[in-house]
């Protein structure tokens, strides 16, 4: 059960200085890369926040930054997302490549060979991102930066085995989703990347915060602040039920 705080006076607040945190992240991803011994970074451009952050820092620690835009099925994922990834990349100057995986989710769903929907359907797309990039991350000997924020990763709101939840590192995972928005801010990211409304895009119409049941404003301020909004029971409940998900696989031990 998560930690639920009774006095708001306990919550200590940080104040962050964008600028400092800039810099302080960009020297992490080049002391990363350095231990690993490599010099190139991929990363999924999917056009929004998370993605678009981590897009910035990765090329200011890394001339040899890829984004690699891999939309499959969905309408957004062909309009505005991949609009958006390469608005990024030209705002940037970040190199890109597009990896359309539609024909290969239907020729995989084919092959399975029983009918498939839902959830575990859409959860098919971010496996298949993770496959292709870390393909094309060991072919150019680069690194894989995974996108995931503090507020996905406390909710359980990325799939399991999936592009989101598996990466080499991670620049962003102790930001909220509110601290993202805030950090492209300050580097002066395009607008309309961080005004739309949270997708990940997995099927038509799909919202984060519809999907997550609670809004990032009020998931933030209890991340942030200890705020115990109406909807905390959502989160408590979220948190709880996805711990799997931040676990290492368990293995059997006497």
């Amino acid at each position: 059960m998560c930690h639920k705080p009774t006095h708001k006076e306990e919550i200590k607040i940080k104040t962050r200085d964008y600028a400092q945190e800039f810099t302080a992240r960009v020297a992490w991803i080049k002391q990363v890369l350095a231990d690993a011994g490599v010099s190139a970074v991929v990363f999924g451009s999917s056009g929004g926040k998370d993605a678009t952050l981590v897009g910035i820092l990765c090329k200011a620690a890394c001339e040899d930054t890829l984004g690699v835009i891999m939309p499959c099925e969905t309408t957004v994922n062909y309009g505005t997302d991949r609009d958006h990834a390469l608005l990024l990349q030209q705002h940037f100057g970040i190199e890109h490549m597009q990896v359309s995986l539609t024909d290969t989710k239907a020729a995989l769903l084919g092959a399975i060979g029983i009918p498939i929907s839902g959830l575990p359907s859409a959860n098919i797309a971010p496996r298949l991102r993770m496959t292709a990039i870390n393909a094309i991350g060991a072919v150019r000997g680069a690194l894989v930066a995974g996108t995931s924020n503090r507020s996905e990763l406390y909710m359980g709101y990325f799939t399991k085995w999936g592009i989101d939840g598996v990466s080499d590192f991670n620049p962003i995972a102790d930001l909220t989703a509110t601290e993202v928005l805030e950090f492209l801010r300050h580097l002066e990211a395009p607008e309309a990347i961080y005004t739309k409304a949270p997708s990940a895009g997995l099927y038509e119409g799909q919202t984060d915060e519809a999907e997550m049941g609670v809004t990032y404003k009020e998931l933030d301020d209890f991340l942030l602040n200890g705020t115990i909004g109406p909807n905390y029971h959502v989160i408590e409940r979220s948190h709880n039920t996805t711990a799997h998900k931040r676990r290492p696989i368990a293995v059997f031990s006497e």
